[in-house]
């Protein structure tokens, strides 16, 4: 380790998974010391940089790939043989560094360890050790291996890099450039604090934590990635003066989490919510009333939109939202004439051709002489946040101007 200034931190998601379906998982085990105290033979395999097979596996690395979230997010697939961990139980320890080409000395560990249950003599079969890690961009060079309890090892070396494509080069990364980070396993982790500065605006934010597909019975990663990732980019702005949330489900015909004039989003309590909606649950008052969603989608919209003190801009979030009845102008006529900000719809579709058609939401934003924006991909996170601030800023900028030109009444 000489001259080389390194970090240790847990491999933040790892699982062993049989070909027949089991499944074993595993919580990290960070190593808090600045410099990495590692068995001599397995600092020796990682500066060998050879590919070794003495327990039998095939490395698959991870192309980086950018999440909603505005990481690169890389890792690896390992594949041994089923075979290969029989006997009563297996330890299998996994450790690999990364570090960004341009400077090794910048090294990052990871480290893991892994139980392996009672596997049958004639096990078929694959396992599968997986490994995932975030960098910002660059190019980095990473080394692997994993040993057993019999001190076998595979080991495996690759090249990566994470690169921004040419039009997508304004994004702000999350992830400074050749920054290594663990993945984040836990969606809702408090915010950091926030600097803000320039014109700051009130904003409320009705989000629908719901997956893209209706008929599921549980919140995608996927899915809950890219929400909890718009709310973040929303909270995060520099503009930002004060937040409202209101988070509700669909289909079950509630709000689930409400908090008011915050200076940032409490991800920790929303988590809690979020994790108690049940998909595919409504009450019998619910099913036996026609055009109960409409109702509910109507009434939330009303009694936000409404009150004595008004945000500087609304925003809906989420989902495409489908219902057999959508809300109608007369549904929304008394509170169109009281609503004077602006209103924008973040709508999450993934596969925007195949529903190309307007939801529910969208309806009624356009009533409001709102504006949607499709979000798809992160670069159109990051646009269409961007473009949103700048309305709301200029909208509110000539709000104040009109106030201050029109005289004094005696």
């Amino acid at each position: 380790m000489d001259g080389t200034r390194a970090r240790v931190v847990g491999v933040l998601c790892v699982t062993l998974a049989a070909a027949v379906g089991a499944t074993i998982a595993n919580a990290q085990v960070p190593m808090s010391s600045n410099s990495p105290r590692l068995v001599g033979s397995d600092m020796a395999v990682l500066e060998s940089g050879e590919n070794r097979k003495d327990l039998p596996c095939s490395v698959t690395p991870n192309k980086p790939t950018l999440g909603f979230d505005l990481k690169f997010h890389s890792g690896y697939d390992i594949t041994m043989p089923m075979r290969e961990l029989a006997g009563n139980e297996n330890l299998l320890s996994v450790l690999f560094r990364v570090a960004p080409a341009a400077n090794r000395e910048e090294t990052t560990y990871f480290t893991q360890r892994i139980r392996v249950p009672m596997v049958a003599e004639d096990a078929k079969g694959d396992a599968l050790v997986q490994g995932f890690f975030d960098v910002g961009e660059g190019n980095y060079h990473v080394d692997l291996l994993i040993r057993d309890r019999a001190e076998r090892v595979c080991s495996f070396s690759w090249d990566t890099e994470a690169a921004l494509p040419a039009k997508e080069k304004q994004i702000q990364m999350v992830l400074a450039a050749n920054a290594i980070a663990g993945s984040e396993g836990d969606q809702f982790l408090a915010e950091k604090d926030i600097q803000r500065s320039g014109d700051a605006v009130n904003l409320k934010v009705l989000i629908n934590f719901a997956p893209q597909n209706p008929h599921a019975r549980a919140m995608q990663p996927l899915d809950l990635t890219a929400l909890v990732s718009i709310l973040r980019q929303i909270d995060k702005h520099p503009n930002i003066g004060k937040v409202s949330l209101v988070a509700f489900n669909m289909q079950e015909q509630r709000v689930i989490y409400r908090q008011e004039d915050a200076a940032q989003i409490d991800f920790p309590q929303l988590g809690k919510a979020v994790h108690g909606v049940t998909l595919g649950t409504v009450s019998v008052e619910q099913l036996a009333r026609k055009n109960s969603e409409t109702e509910f989608l109507v009434g939330l919209i009303k009694s936000e939109l409404v009150g004595s003190v008004k945000p500087d801009a609304v925003v809906f979030a989420g989902p495409k939202v489908l219902l057999d009845s959508n809300p109608s102008k007369e549904d929304l006529a008394e509170t169109r004439s009281e609503v004077d900000f602006p209103i924008f719809y973040m709508n999450y579709n993934l596969n925007p051709q195949q529903i190309p058609w307007t939801d529910a939401i969208g309806r009624a934003v356009k009533m409001y002489k709102g504006t949607e924006f499709t979000i798809s991909r992160p670069r159109d996170l990051w646009n269409s946040v961007t473009e949103m601030f700048a309305r709301v800023v200029k909208s509110k900028q000539l709000k104040n101007s009109a106030t201050a030109s029109v005289p004094a009444s005696n």
